[in-house]
């Protein structure tokens, strides 16, 4: 599907490690391209006509993300440099200061480090309790066991839409529900979900959601932050500098900017911007229903040649997304991602910054293969092929 559009894939190489970047589309590089070639100015600092223009390409792209994940107000939408500074700037903007000594985080053991280190800083911090939420026989989350973890200090429950390990896809809405029925926030890592599946964080009702544009097509360096307004509102700037204040004329006397740019201190990475709108558009013409059919359909695909293999253990079976990891027996996952390699094809092979996954599955590391759009049956058929004979992996060890 629309392979065509992807320079990187003019080579021979089969690339599924799409889970740690994807490719770029001729689109979102040309829209690079073209800000870099044409219109090279800042944002909100000239006043002629290539910075205008510069402006209106930098606003334009945040009403493009607010209509892609259907956020209420744009100023609800905050540039950053990808899903880790997001969750960074939500833990220290916001949590810092509404949570005290005792309260209660929940996680799960399956999560990236983004959204787990933010958290035990804070617990380092200020004292809060970081809990995890109990996970079933597939290692997903369910409404029960969040009700479980759940006590009269929980204030926060923060998880991935979908892991990147797991790759399990999480019921956002109804946790959302119970939470808020109980006055706890909820807090998103849609760093896996946004470029598979649609987001709708007013529908959703999330409290604050973290994506990152290079894992849906977009350029490395840039990132989104969605908060609800009332709740940046109430956060104080993560960086000071030129650009989020209105004025400063003495130690006493600081005034800031309104939403969003009191949080984008500095030149931002217009570029970024541009292209992140770029492969927003991008995606929006395939459509992410179309997107979301495809990949599964894959992934069983990939399932079912995977599952013929004697000697290889699929970690997450079950899972809704485009993420399968496995390990092949007595074998280290670097070995078998330094063996694919030979034959030009790209896998993840390690524990994923997920460096807490081994307590709930038993397994340290894992080799991950994880899909895109542009992947094919014929690509899978020629890993599978490459997988199926121990003998040919095991000599190429040695």
């Amino acid at each position: 599907m629309n392979r065509d559009d992807f320079p990187m894939l003019n080579q021979d190489i089969i690339y599924f490690d799409n889970g740690a970047t994807t490719f770029k589309p001729y689109s979102v590089i040309n829209s690079v391209k073209d800000y870099y070639e044409n219109y090279s100015a800042n944002a909100h600092r000239g006043d002629y006509d290539i910075s205008y223009k510069v402006d209106l390409a930098f606003e334009n792209v945040r009403e493009d993300v607010r209509k892609f994940i259907n956020a209420k107000e744009k100023e609800e939408i905050i540039f950053t440099s990808g899903t880790t500074m997001s969750m960074n700037i939500m833990v220290q903007t916001f949590f810092k200061k509404y949570l005290e000594h005792g309260d209660e985080v929940l996680i799960t053991q399956t999560e990236h480090a983004s959204n787990v280190l933010p958290w035990f800083n804070l617990a380092n911090e200020i004292g809060i309790n970081v809990k995890y939420i109990d996970l079933d026989q597939d290692y997903h989350v369910t409404i029960d066991n969040v009700l479980k973890a759940i006590t009269p200090n929980t204030k926060v429950i923060s998880l991935a839409y979908i892991t990147n390990v797991i790759g399990d896809v999480r019921p956002i809405k109804e946790i959302c529900k119970l939470a808020h029925e109980r006055n706890i926030f909820v807090c998103v890592d849609a760093a896996q979900a946004a470029a598979h599946t649609k987001i709708d964080v007013q529908n959703l009702d999330v409290d604050f959601l973290a994506l990152s544009a290079h894992k849906m097509y977009g350029p490395t360096g840039i990132g989104v932050l969605y908060g609800k307004k009332e709740l940046l509102n109430e956060a104080s700037p993560y960086m000071l500098g030129g650009g989020m204040n209105e004025s400063f004329d003495s130690v006493n006397e600081i005034v800031l900017k309104d939403l969003p740019y009191k949080f984008e201190a500095g030149t931002q990475n217009i570029a970024g911007v541009i292209g992140l709108g770029a492969a927003i558009k991008y995606i929006n013409n395939i459509g992410l229903d179309n997107i979301s059919l495809y990949e599964l359909n894959l992934r069983k695909y990939l399932i079912n040649k995977l599952e013929k293999i004697p000697y290889i253990d699929i970690i997450n079976y079950d899972a809704d997304s485009a993420i399968v990891s496995i390990n092949v027996d007595n074998i280290f996952p670097q070995d078998i991602a330094y063996y694919l390699n030979k034959y030009n094809v790209c896998v993840r092979a390690g524990n994923h910054c997920a460096k807490l996954v081994k307590n709930v599955t038993g397994v340290n590391n894992s080799v991950r293969l994880s899909l895109a759009f542009y992947n094919t049956e014929e690509e899978i058929d020629e890993v599978a092929n490459l997988l199926s004979d121990l003998n040919k992996i095991k000599e190429e060890m040695i």
